[in-house]
């Protein structure tokens, strides 16, 4: 049986494979969707956690001002930003450039 915070992990890589290439979201937003407003930090264990799994695409996970704050996280440096580049995310300064209009909000894309 699956502990809560299995559960949450889990639930935390459902909603990731969700967000589509070239777009971004928050580990706040992901909380919330999940009905844990403050676990920011949560999604963010979580995504670390995840790196083993290729189809987790958590380089789509930023803070909530867009900044490429999981990067270290990353198999190298620059890893993060270059797979979001690859989908035709700007980024500059470790910060995704449009960061509001390439904005994914579960709580709206997934009603």
């Amino acid at each position: 049986m699956k502990t809560e915070k299995e559960n949450f992990f889990q639930n935390v890589y459902e909603v990731v494979k969700l967000i589509p290439e070239g777009r971004v979201t928050s580990y706040g937003a992901i909380a919330a969707y999940l009905g844990a407003k403050g676990s920011a930090r949560m999604v963010g264990w979580a995504l670390i956690s995840s790196q083993p799994f290729a189809a987790i695409p958590a380089h789509r996970v930023v803070n909530r001002n867009g900044q490429l704050t999981g990067k270290q996280h990353f198999e190298y440096p620059d890893a993060m930003q270059e797979r979001l580049e690859q989908e035709g995310v700007k980024v500059e300064n470790d910060q995704v450039v449009e960061f509001k209009s390439l904005f994914w909000d579960p709580a709206k894309e997934l009603l």
